[in-house]
């Protein structure tokens, strides 16, 4: 394999080793936004912000933690033939299965990316550019949150889980040449 691939598979396994463990202290700060709901609602107050908040962090847990998970080998496969393949032939099914994967995420990636445009307002849904840029989306909900931190996850979250995909392609291939990355 060519050193540049080499090197691009690390970086990425490296970025994204990063963000998954830190994506996974994300669940300490959903459990103290879900302890200050539990408490605020005990005493009479209920916070508006909190069940947002929480959503937007278990969004956040769930779109950084899985280019991690991918890494690691842990999301769920249905292993009913595949266990008995040999490397070469789990190589191609892999091969083919992270092709249609990664046009998958192309997909969200551009949905994502629009999404994100759209509330950042730098364009309408048609695709025109604003001519008041600057007007950020907001939630229509009572707290009001700014949309745009959390589109800006889900975009990363996206790319960072096509890199991921697209240094599994260059190992299967790598794995089909009989070469070992």
């Amino acid at each position: 394999m060519p050193r540049w691939s080499i090197a691009f598979v690390r970086l990425v396994d490296r970025l994204n080793y990063g963000v998954g463990r830190m994506a996974m202290y994300l669940l300490f700060v959903l459990m103290a936004v879900l302890m200050w709901s539990a408490a605020t609602k005990l005493y009479g107050r209920p916070s508006l912000w909190t069940l947002e908040m929480a959503q937007f962090v278990m969004v956040a847990y769930y779109i950084l933690g899985g280019p991690y998970s991918m890494q690691l080998g842990s999301h769920v496969r249905m292993d009913l033939f595949y266990a008995r393949w040999t490397i070469r032939q789990k190589a191609w099914t892999d091969a083919f299965t992270v092709l249609a994967l990664m046009i998958y995420l192309g997909v969200m990636i551009w949905g994502a990316w629009d999404s994100l445009a759209y509330s950042l307002t730098l364009k309408w849904p048609d695709g025109a550019l604003l001519p008041e840029i600057g007007r950020l989306e907001r939630s229509p909900t009572a707290w009001r949150p700014f949309l745009w931190p959390i589109k800006g996850v889900l975009f990363l979250g996206f790319v960072l889980m096509f890199l991921q995909s697209l240094t599994y392609l260059i190992r299967d291939i790598a794995i089909l040449r009989g070469e070992e990355i």
